[in-house]
């Protein structure tokens, strides 16, 4: 039972990380997305690994890398998709494409059997997702914004389909055996290779003189996301995987705008108003049933 309160109260923590990353994602310039995903899964390796060799199966064997590579084509397809499409796309949109993830997360579950198949699931994922679409469109009458379907809303739809498919393969990894007990391992190795190829990728198709040209800004909030949003971030997604399925894993996205909404709060008390009360309520109540969904059975007797 602890494990499974720490699972959800570290999914908790990751909510509010990532609700503060999306900004600072926008404060950046306009760089290489490639390159500058590769470079922040460096800055992620390099905190994570202090704590990622001490576990004894640190090395993986050779038949898992190609699993560890799929994992980290996920993050990478995500966040270089996120970088390209920051730009290029309304926030609204990538909010309410982001929304999608859950109901992905549970389907491709489904598939490779790491889901169970029950009417509940799916329709608390779907009142999580219209709360968090409520959120999104108050969000947007606040601060303007638009839906509008483009090329960068398609790019960062197939990156939200990336990360769906990120905690269903860490829980078949884990599920059959192939993948390591310790999370720190499971992140490190997922972001190293992720990393290493779409780095690969980027300096074959990207301009490297436009990454060596950022400023002290940019690289301090590089390393920001590196460590803070993305070491501990997928840390803490895979130490939730060994417990939770993905579908609950990734449902805690619909907390994100949650976070933003509280953010704006505290930037800008005069936009608290009743807006807000709709989609606040339908994310609540729904990772409440989430939660009450993954309690443990009492004991028998």
């Amino acid at each position: 039972m602890s494990s499974l309160r720490g699972a959800h109260l570290g999914m908790l923590l990751w909510a509010f990380l990532v609700g503060l990353s999306f900004p600072v994602v926008g404060w950046l310039n306009a760089l290489p997305p490639l390159q500058l995903t590769a470079l922040r899964f460096a800055v992620a390796c390099a905190g994570l690994w202090w704590l990622a060799r001490r576990s004894p199966d640190f090395w993986p064997a050779w038949r898992t890398l190609p699993l560890y590579g799929v994992m980290g084509l996920c993050l990478a397809g995500f966040f270089a998709a996120m970088f390209w499409a920051a730009h290029r796309a309304t926030a609204l949109s990538m909010a309410t494409l982001y929304v999608t993830v859950p109901l992905q997360a549970y389907a491709m579950g489904l598939v490779l059997g790491v889901e169970r198949r029950a009417w509940r699931m799916p329709a608390i994922l779907l009142l999580g997702a219209c709360g968090a679409l409520l959120l999104a469109l108050a969000e947007a009458m606040v601060e303007g914004g638009a839906l509008q379907l483009g090329h960068g809303e398609a790019v960062f739809f197939f990156g939200c389909m990336a990360s769906a498919l990120y905690p269903v393969v860490s829980k078949w990894g884990l599920s059959s055996g192939r993948l390591a007990s310790s999370a720190a391992v499971r992140t490190f190795w997922s972001l190293a290779l992720g990393g290493g190829l779409i780095g690969a990728l980027g300096l074959a198709i990207e301009p490297a003189s436009e990454i060596a040209a950022m400023g002290m800004r940019d690289a301090l909030l590089l390393v920001y996301l590196g460590l803070g949003s993305s070491a501990l971030t997928f840390w803490l997604m895979q130490r939730a995987t060994a417990v939770l399925t993905p579908g609950v894993v990734t449902a805690y996205g619909y907390l994100v705008p949650f976070v933003s909404m509280l953010l704006l709060f505290a930037r800008s008390p005069q936009h608290i108003g009743w807006v807000w009360l709709p989609g606040s309520l339908a994310v609540l109540v729904a990772m409440a049933l989430l939660m009450w969904r993954e309690r443990p059975a009492p004991p028998a007797g």
